[in-house]
């Protein structure tokens, strides 16, 4: 194994994900619960952007129930951003000798 050829990969690799991570941020992920009721949009750094709520669920007695399908349609965005963030830089590493188990982001 070359060190400055691993050294040129690691230049490359880290220009690669940086590339990658300004696409991520352009990207928006919509998340919903409740058969729609509730959908939140996250941008690919999985900062919150919009929140829509039906207005039937707008009543003082469904207060719980509204908090948990929030959090529940937050929680399906976020997997969206994870998932294809995952698959985003898996795509850079291809091919790369990274030991199983190291975790580059």
């Amino acid at each position: 194994m070359n060190i400055l050829n691993v050294i040129k990969q690691v230049g490359e690799l880290q220009g690669k994900m940086k590339a990658v991570q300004a696409e991520l941020e352009t990207l928006e992920f919509h998340g919903e619960s409740g058969a729609g009721l509730v959908s939140v949009t996250l941008s690919g750094k999985s900062d919150l952007r919009k929140i829509s709520i039906d207005p039937s669920l707008m009543k003082k007695s469904e207060t719980e129930i509204l908090e948990d399908l929030i959090m529940a349609a937050f929680a399906d965005a976020k997997t969206k951003v994870n998932a294809t963030s995952q698959e985003k830089m898996s795509s850079v590493t291809a091919g790369l000798p990274i030991p199983p188990g190291l975790k580059l982001f």
